[in-house]
């Protein structure tokens, strides 16, 4: 039985929202249940916010996203243990991609990490894993005398990103006072900045496979920030953005998804991620399960492309192109705004995961042909 329409709202209002709520709500957005949050999927048009990130600016409202707080004299030797990449490494101001694995080598969630003093690190997690971070990385941290805090619900975080992303920041006149030029901020970088008289953090990361900032503002402030950036960008063709551009823009990517192609059950070999492991250093957590299943047959993940207009979706089976035997999954999806054809990630195994290999998807009982492609399938002009 399908829910009624006040249960549905009913449900909807029992979820959490973001200090921006009300400016979705008055820029005609539509909302859908993300985890525990409400958020924007769409303004309008998700096919006219993709094209606009992708040849100007959009912004995005991530404030759903989980921000905890590492500190201390044994920060960085703690965090090298409780998680897969070594941040001790990492240049004051300098972000990395890490991962959070199971004492099984599954992928917990995926982090990006952030240096902001010599003892004074960020970690910001996926929101729907906010709860497991908070209890695994806590107990890892905990076991080292670190201080760990759960600092969320402090903050907002706002995403501009676009081929335009910069010349919108440097027109936001509230944005002041930077440690470094937005224009000098490195891929994976940070700096502190002024806003409304506080301090924010501007990183150059995203999700979107384009250039642009993730800014990190006290929540108090994220209403005047968005405005100030929605005004600034007008000229530049910047948009509001939901999930729905955001996730055809990561797809595009070949960015992993918490829960398609990355989770608990899944090896970093196996989705493409062992770039994110440094196998040289021995001493985190996953490291000898990762080691002894080094060699182990498991599908791997990979990009599919097709023809035609009609995309496989997250569970669709594929199938080997002769016999039509099942040979792996859909985890993500989706006809592609920007090159005009169906891609696909895809577990499959690992006899059919080369380059040029011909498949199937079966969508709604009809072989759709496709083949093993490389990843990314978009990457932007520098």
């Amino acid at each position: 039985m399908r829910p009624s329409v006040c249960d549905r709202e009913n449900f909807m209002s029992d979820l959490r929202t973001t200090p921006l709520h009300e400016r979705h709500r008055a820029l005609g957005a539509s909302f859908t249940a993300f985890g525990d949050w409400s958020m924007p999927i769409r303004y309008g048009s998700e096919l006219a916010e993709h094209r606009a990130v992708r040849e100007a600016a959009g912004l995005f409202d991530i404030s759903h996203m989980a921000e905890f707080i590492v500190e201390g004299p044994g920060a960085a030797a703690a965090l090298d243990a409780a998680l897969s990449r070594r941040v001790s490494t990492l240049a004051v101001g300098r972000a990395a991609y890490a991962l959070l694995l199971s004492a099984q080598g599954g992928v917990l969630d995926d982090l990006i990490v952030y240096r902001l003093d010599e003892w004074w690190f960020l970690v910001i997690a996926n929101a729907g894993n906010r709860g497991i971070v908070a209890h695994e990385l806590g107990i890892r941290l905990a076991a080292r005398g670190v201080r760990f805090e759960d600092a969320s619900d402090s903050f907002a975080l706002i995403a501009l990103q676009g081929p335009a992303a910069q010349a919108v920041l440097g027109d936001c006149g509230g944005v002041t006072e930077f440690e470094r030029p937005p224009a000098e901020i490195p891929r994976y970088g940070a700096a502190r900045a002024r806003f409304g008289g506080d301090e924010v953090l501007v990183a150059r990361t995203g999700y979107t496979g384009e250039d642009g900032f993730e800014i990190l503002v006290p929540s108090d402030l994220a209403v005047p920030l968005w405005d100030e950036l929605l005004a600034a960008g007008e000229s530049h063709g910047l948009v509001p953005a939901g999930l729905a551009a955001r996730d055809t823009l990561r797809l595009e990517a070949g960015m992993p998804l918490h829960g398609h192609e990355i989770s608990a059950e899944v090896l970093p070999a196996q989705a493409g991620l062992s770039w994110a492991v440094e196998a040289d250093r021995s001493g985190f957590v996953g490291e000898n399960v990762l080691r002894e299943s080094a060699g182990e047959a498991r599908r791997v993940l990979v990009g599919l492309a097709s023809e035609g207009r009609r995309a496989g979706r997250a569970g669709y089976a594929v199938m080997d192109a002769v016999d039509g035997a099942i040979v792996g999954e859909v985890t993500s999806g989706a006809l592609s705004p920007t090159l005009g054809h169906p891609i696909a990630l895809a577990f499959v195994d690992p006899t059919v995961s080369s380059l040029g290999t011909a498949l199937a998807i079966d969508v709604r009982g009809t072989a759709i042909p496709t083949t093993v492609t490389a990843l990314p399938f978009y990457r932007r002009k520098k």
